[in-house]
C-alpha cells in the first residue's frame, strides 16, 4: 500500500494499540494498581507512577469535544482532501483521543455521539477515525 500521509512511530509502549486496531479493535491501557485508563500509553501510570500497566477493550464509543477543519495542506497527502477535519473526541472510558472525522456533515455540535471506525492504510497501520453515531 501506497500512503503518503504522516503515520505513528510504533514503540513498545503503544504497539497492542495498533495490533488492535489493526484487528479492528480499539485498546486502552490502564494502570492495573489504581485503575486509572488512559490514553496515549505509557511505561508507567501518571496518576500512581506504577509500572503496571496493561490493556482492555474500549467501547469506541464518546463525544465529540471539539473540531477543526484545516483548508490548508500542512502534508502533501492531504491536498486532495482539503478541507480535512480533524477531531477530539472523549472516549466513553474518559480520555480523550485526537483523530479524524470523517463526516462531511455542517451539522455538527459539541457533545455529537461518535464511534470508531477503521481505516488500513498501510499493511502495518489502521488508523482509528471516527463518525457520528
Amino acid at each position: 500500500m501506497s500512503y503518503n500521509k504522516p503515520l505513528p512511530r510504533l514503540d513498545t509502549d503503544n504497539k497492542p494499540f495498533w495490533a488492535a486496531t489493526k484487528d479492528g479493535k480499539f485498546m486502552l491501557q490502564f494502570c492495573k494498581d489504581c485503575g486509572d485508563t488512559r490514553f496515549p500509553p505509557g511505561p508507567v501510570c501518571p496518576k500512581c507512577l506504577s509500572p503496571e500497566q496493561d490493556w482492555k477493550p474500549a467501547s469506541g464509543e464518546g463525544t465529540l469535544e471539539s473540531w477543526v477543519d484545516f483548508h490548508r495542506a500542512y502534508w502533501d497527502g492531504f491536498k486532495d482532501e482539503l478541507p480535512y477535519r480533524v477531531c477530539l473526541v472523549r472516549l466513553a472510558e474518559g480520555p480523550v483521543v485526537v483523530s479524524s472525522l470523517v463526516d462531511k456533515t455542517d451539522n455538527l455540535r459539541m457533545g455529537a455521539p461518535v464511534k470508531v471506525v477503521f481505516d488500513a492504510v498501510t499493511d502495518e497501520v489502521t488508523l482509528p477515525r471516527f463518525t457520528l453515531a
